[in-house]
């Protein structure tokens, strides 16, 4: 395994990216304490971003909007908007490329980038000249933090030594005395779990777990991510192998006004068909569904096997038996705060095997060739214009376009 002895990559973290987008794009907000909240109106229970200007009062990512109110009164609440968040994300990469190749885009608001071998004796340069073209082309409300590191690892923990907007440089020469001052939740991989298990272990500080050997890490994560952690944290070339795709799916919270189970059917209804949509641009055939639901009282969640599909009608099929099985158990007077729809066990369609036993192939093309031409079709317009069945259009704002940490919404996804 190789050992760099120079800076080879650099992670890039944006600072508060939904709300300095959303400062970006209205100058009412801009130098003010901004929180994004889920949907429009009241009903929001919390914060699921904030600006620097509210990280400054103690606001944080994922806050009771009550206690968010009380440490930062004059905090101002925004809905999010994850189209153009997505739209935003584009741009600024396109600007990042023109100053360094990407490697890979981790998530919304984070990026690494391999740094060429003309491109590793200047770091504070390269990280000069990427702010300076966001600033110019994108706006001076969007800012960056950025690590420079002998691996993508050190490069990502590096990344929160200095935000926001700053710089950090861990030469190998220099190396392991800054990784020592870091706190173990820097750490990819250590949440607070993992460190209660590490004391167990009499491991209390990052010195510690440096001090370790690969095999000790290995037993403590139960699996091989720790000895890539153990090597990553000593400087090696370490890249996780890449991961497969195993589900299509999205969950919503719910408004106040769409918690009973007739409303959060509908939501249901519309997720699971932009989850078949996503599972056909990406060719796979899917063979299980999972419906859960937060309830008042309790989680409820189920699964149904399919008949290695992709078409609405066989998934929505599943669906309603879900449903159907939903509701003798809970009764439909339930109040319902979260869904989730997913589809998984899935086959690439060049492998798809159909069971010899049932007896659907006829009725099954006909449903995906039905469904192909609905496809066309919306993506002719560059919206929802045809739908199996009827599609409501109260609160299914960004419905199914949803970012998490490991997946960007495409265009089609706000159709």
């Amino acid at each position: 395994m190789r050992r760099p002895e120079t800076v080879e990559c650099l992670y890039l973290d944006f600072d508060g990216f939904f709300a300095s987008v959303e400062q970006q794009i209205h100058p009412h907000l801009r130098g003010r304490p901004v929180g994004v909240t889920p949907f429009k109106g009241d009903g929001n229970r919390t914060v699921i971003a904030c600006s620097k200007e509210a990280k400054a009062f103690g606001v944080s990512n994922v806050m009771d909007i009550g206690e968010a109110r009380r440490i930062c009164p004059d905090l101002i609440l925004v809905p999010q908007t994850p189209a153009m968040y997505r739209r935003a994300h584009n741009a600024l990469l396109s600007e990042i490329e023109s100053v360094v190749p990407i490697a890979a885009i981790k998530s919304i608001d984070e990026l690494t980038c391999d740094l060429d071998p003309d491109q590793r004796g200047d770091p504070h340069d390269i990280a000069a000249r990427i702010k300076a073209t966001i600033r110019e082309n994108i706006g001076d409300q969007i800012t960056c933090s950025i690590g420079f590191a002998a691996n993508r690892q050190l490069a990502k923990i590096a990344c929160k030594m200095d935000k926001p907007n700053g710089v950090t440089v861990w030469h190998p020469a220099d190396m392991p005395g800054p990784l020592f001052a870091t706190a173990f939740g820097d750490i990819p991989g250590v949440g607070s779990r993992m460190e209660q298990r590490l004391a167990k272990a009499g491991i209390f500080t990052v010195e510690d777990l440096y001090r370790t050997s690969p095999k000790q890490m290995r037993s403590l994560w139960s699996n091989v991510s720790g000895e890539r952690l153990w090597y990553a944290l000593h400087g090696y070339d370490v890249r996780a192998p890449e991961s497969k795709r195993g589900m299509f799916g999205h969950g919503r919270v719910l408004p106040p006004d769409s918690r009973t189970l007739p409303r959060a059917r509908e939501v249901c209804r519309f997720l699971l068909i932009k989850a078949a949509r996503r599972l056909r641009r990406e060719y796979f055939y899917a063979a299980g569904l999972n419906l859960h639901l937060s309830l008042k009282h309790r989680r409820w969640a189920r699964s149904i096997s399919l008949p290695i599909v992709h078409d609405d009608q066989a998934v929505l099929e599943g669906l309603n038996t879900l449903w159907r099985q939903l509701e003798s158990e809970t009764g439909k007077g339930e109040i319902a705060y979260k869904v989730g729809v997913y589809l998984y066990d899935l086959s690439p369609a060049n492998v798809r095997q159909l069971d010899f036993l049932l007896e659907d192939d006829c009725e099954r093309l006909k449903w995906e060739r039905i469904n192909e031409a609905v496809d066309r079709l919306n993506a002719k317009y560059g919206k929802t214009v045809a739908s199996l069945g009827f599609i409501p259009r109260k609160n299914l704002d960004n419905i199914g376009g949803k970012i998490s940490y490991t997946r960007i919404p495409a265009a089609e996804d706000f159709w």
